[in-house]
């Protein structure tokens, strides 16, 4: 079956998403882009000029385009104050959702756009696309291969100052809200454990060219007595990490360090002597599914893939949502200056 799909919101993200749909063979054999939505007319006219996407739909009114159209796919890149409204029309209209993350601009919206799609028999799902990210799922088997033992704790660095422009630099909560999400689901998904609770505190450093919350400490309880911490900001220039973080793993029997990019290292104990104990390295293994590291694409195809097999997609809302409930649970936290309790 070749899916018919509607891209709503077409500014820069989303020229991201369809060189993904165009790059791909699999996504090219398998969507037909068959209508553009934006509030700006010239915006969505501009988009289908550059990738050549000529005898499609194009319009202002969502819900016009995706009846004129007969499309069964939405994918969804508004701005996070509008995805409520996007995705729920695009249920109302029988489609499937892929939104931008955050997967809504509250867990309230968030709980309400899960009882949606419930109720339409439709998958929601959320491109939480560094998930699909080699070094990730590289992480998560040598976790789960009990190679350091039992997991004991994740600690990450998060450190950048990129000059956005725009919505970022006006909204609240801008680091937690738009980037550390990808890390809480790293976490997350790496350990393999759930969110219990956290306590954060964030702030605004002297210098930032962000009007709120460029910065944050967050210390997150996991199941099973695993620890996460968090330590970011998004005006930190000079030393810059990567945008997947810098990573310390520790479990009972060894350690593994992540640059966020290609340097591992990872040891285990093996002497039995001694005031320090000696170590030993020990290799990473790959990614089970070369298919699975590239980044974007590999969300989109994972869509695709659980609709046409009626399963569910690995970044499918009602797990998202745990890690979207580590963000306002760090949000609350800070607001409260107290330690919160976790409920997705």
């Amino acid at each position: 079956m070749r899916h018919r799909a509607v891209l709503c919101g077409c500014g820069a993200m989303a020229k991201g998403w369809l060189r993904a749909l165009t790059q791909s063979k699999v996504l090219r054999e398998k969507v037909e882009i068959v209508g553009l939505v934006d509030l700006n007319q010239a915006t969505a006219d501009a988009l289908a000029a550059e990738f050549h996407l000529g005898h499609i739909l194009i319009g202002t009114d969502l819900t016009e385009v995706l009846r004129g159209s007969r499309a069964d796919l939405l994918f969804d890149i508004v701005v996070p104050a509008a995805r409520r409204a996007v995705v729920a029309a695009g249920l109302a209209h029988g489609c499937h959702v892929l939104s931008e993350k955050p997967m809504a601009a509250t867990l309230d919206e968030a709980r309400e756009l899960r009882r949606l799609a419930t109720a339409a028999s439709r998958v929601h799902a959320i491109v939480q696309n560094r998930r699909f990210i080699g070094g990730v799922r590289r992480i998560r088997r040598l976790i789960q291969s009990g190679a350091l033992g039992e997991l004991t704790a994740l600690h990450c660095d998060f450190f950048l100052g990129p000059h956005f422009g725009g919505f970022r630099e006006q909204m609240d909560n801008v680091l937690l809200l738009d980037m550390a999400i990808h890390t809480f689901d790293a976490a997350r998904f790496m350990s393999g454990k759930e969110p219990l609770a956290v306590y954060c505190h964030e702030y605004n450093p002297e210098g930032s060219w962000y009007r709120h919350g460029a910065a944050a400490n967050a210390i997150f309880e996991f199941s099973d007595n695993v620890a996460f911490t968090y330590r970011g900001s998004w005006c930190a220039e000079g030393a810059n990490t990567s945008w997947e973080s810098a990573w310390r793993i520790t479990g009972s029997k060894g350690t593994l360090l992540w640059d966020g990019g290609e340097r591992f290292e990872a040891n285990v104990v093996t002497g039995s002597e001694g005031f320090l104990r000696a170590v030993g390295a020990i290799a990473v293994p790959e990614a089970e599914d070369s298919a699975d590291t590239n980044g974007h694409t590999s969300v989109i195809e994972r869509f695709i893939r659980a609709i046409d097999a009626g399963t569910v997609p690995e970044t499918d809302g009602s797990d998202n949502i745990k890690s979207l409930a580590m963000v306002f649970g760090a949000i609350d936290s800070a607001r409260e200056g107290k330690r919160v309790t976790i409920a997705a």
